[in-house]
């Protein structure tokens, strides 16, 4: 059954709950979970009364008075375009409180209301159930009745949730209190059970027939088949509490990761960018808050990926194309790299290919070949692709076709305005890739404290370094400004001249920068980058 846009949210769900065919209903909890589940694809919302009093931080007993679930309820409404069925207990007293409830429900475009065959204040039918009072049936007819002579929409729905299995009374209570429901106008009847097997729920319905629909909340009995529900006629399925509980579990995680470690790095790229949840929002001031929030600069950011070389020590992965396109759990080096780059605003990007070229083949990405790779080396393929975007005034990061790394790197390093900027991982002792990607960093400052809000520059930079005087490893990124680029521009063409750099790297080139006196900012960072080496690197890469 597909809700039409454009009609009354309780015509839509009317539509849903007397279709032909089995209809699914998911749990939400506020305006921002509500429209999560309309994007999923659900066609209506159940609006739960644990859920919403759990996000309030209180218990499932009626703490959080109706006017607060009320106003909960106007922000889902204005969210999504859906129908919503709220969980409404008990009917937050008698009749009459029930006539206010459906008069304000239908004020907020609510589509429907469920509510249960207990006494208020009620209490959470999986906290001891078979120990909670129900109420009197006669008592809960009026209650139905006076709903719908309070309501002004002929297709909103008041749902009859029939206890009797969870308090213990049995399939006869149940089949008598659901009958006695439906005389009294309910429009349809949602049977609860909280056995692991659905064998109460089958049994009503096999007795039940098709009187009116049939509600259901496979909770408990969730390892059900849901053939099993289709096979016996049942009209609606609610997932009921699961993007709660989703969340939870997802928050503590992300808690108690940022009490243990004590910064935001391992966690960010695990979370849903700020730019999705303004997304969710509508937030009509999204282009101010990107501005805001996202890199300074990053749509004026363009990036060089050097990827010419085989990387013959993967052997048998590069025989028939290069490191860049190995595969990671399905994806090539480089698609993760360019992921990386996007992420931050970064799509002007220019990869030097060489060995294999005809293999990479990535859409939406320039491409410059290194025709001479096998006898040149990083600053040759550098220099053809300086030479090519000559003219274009951005700025500009260099990186390796081989150097997996977070969106923080290519984040920070947009944040920084300085002519030339580099990262350096300040934990070398446990980094094996500072040999290839040039080695060892000396600084004004080492990585601490004190440096925190300090501008530290790069002072020296090889492999040749004495202990005492290391700060950390050169990640193989440099980040020019378009000032910078000018210089870079004409240093390369000095540099590459000569026969003695024709297979020269990057690290050279940062060395010619600092013995000509131009300074080279540093970045400190902790891990979050991972040089592809080795055979035994691809396999980690698959946690990265």
């Amino acid at each position: 059954m597909s809700s039409t846009p454009g009609i009354a949210p309780a015509r839509q769900f009317r539509n849903l709950l007397e279709s032909e065919q089995l209809e699914f209903i998911c749990e939400a909890h506020n305006g921002l979970s509500a429209k999560i589940v309309q994007e999923a694809g659900f066609e209506g919302i159940w609006a739960s009364g644990l859920s919403i009093s759990a996000q309030f931080g209180v218990r499932d007993n009626n703490e959080a008075s109706w006017t607060q679930v009320l106003d909960n309820l106007e922000f889902m409404s204005d969210a999504v375009t859906v129908p919503i069925l709220l969980d409404g207990d008990t009917g937050y007293g008698n009749f009459n409180n029930m006539q206010r409830l459906v008069r304000k429900l239908e004020q907020r475009r609510i589509a429907a209301v469920c509510i249960e065959d207990k006494l208020f204040p009620k209490t959470n039918s999986f906290i001891k159930g078979d120990a909670q009072p129900m109420a009197d049936i006669q008592e809960f007819c009026g209650k139905i009745k006076a709903g719908k002579d309070a309501q002004t929409d002929s297709d909103f729905c008041i749902i009859a949730r029939v206890e009797a299995f969870i308090c213990g009374w049995g399939l006869a209570e149940a089949l008598r209190r659901a009958e006695a429901y439906r005389q009294a106008g309910a429009d349809g009847i949602l049977i609860h059970s909280a056995l692991s097997v659905p064998d109460e729920i089958l049994a009503f319905k096999q007795e039940w027939s098709n009187r009116c629909p049939v509600v259901i909340v496979p909770t408990k009995y969730y390892a059900t088949p849901t053939d099993v529900f289709r096979q016996h006629g049942f009209s609606m399925v609610i997932w009921a509490n699961h993007m709660l509980r989703t969340a939870v579990a997802a928050m503590q995680k992300t808690a108690r990761t940022l009490k243990e470690q004590q910064h935001l790095l391992s966690i960010e790229d695990k979370v849903a960018p700020v730019s999705e949840i303004f997304r969710l929002q509508n937030a009509a001031e999204l282009q101010d808050a990107e501005d805001r929030y996202l890199p300074r600069g990053a749509e004026n950011t363009s990036a060089i990926v050097l990827a010419a070389s085989r990387g013959e020590e993967l052997r048998e992965l590069t025989e028939h194309q290069p490191k860049t396109m190995v595969k990671i759990q399905g994806t090539p080096i480089l698609a993760r790299i360019v992921d990386a780059y996007n992420a931050v605003g970064i799509k002007d990007i220019t990869v030097v290919r060489g060995y294999k070229k005809e293999a990479v083949t990535l859409p939406n990405l320039t491409y410059l070949d290194n025709d001479d790779f096998a006898d040149t080396g990083e600053l040759d393929s550098l220099d053809k692709a300086m030479r090519a975007r000559k003219g274009v005034a951005k700025d500009l990061i260099i990186s390796y076709g081989d150097v997996l790394f977070n969106t923080y790197i290519p984040q920070a390093l947009c944040q920084e305005k300085e002519d030339f900027v580099v990262f350096v991982d300040s934990d070398w002792q446990n980094q094996s890739s500072y040999a290839r990607l040039g080695g060892f960093a000396e600084c004004t400052l080492p990585n601490s404290r004190k440096a925190f809000n300090a501008k530290i520059y790069l002072q020296q930079l090889g492999n040749l370094a004495p202990q005492e005087s290391i700060h950390g490893v050169w990640m193989g990124f440099l980040k020019v400004s378009p000032a910078g680029t000018v210089h870079l521009q004409a240093i390369l063409a000095e540099m590459v001249a000569d026969p003695a750099n024709r297979k020269a790297g990057i690290p050279v080139l940062l060395q010619e920068l600092l013995k000509r006196q131009l300074s080279v900012r540093v970045l400190y960072t902790v891990g979050h980058w991972l040089d592809i080496n080795s055979l035994d690197d691809v396999v980690q890469a698959g946690n990265f």
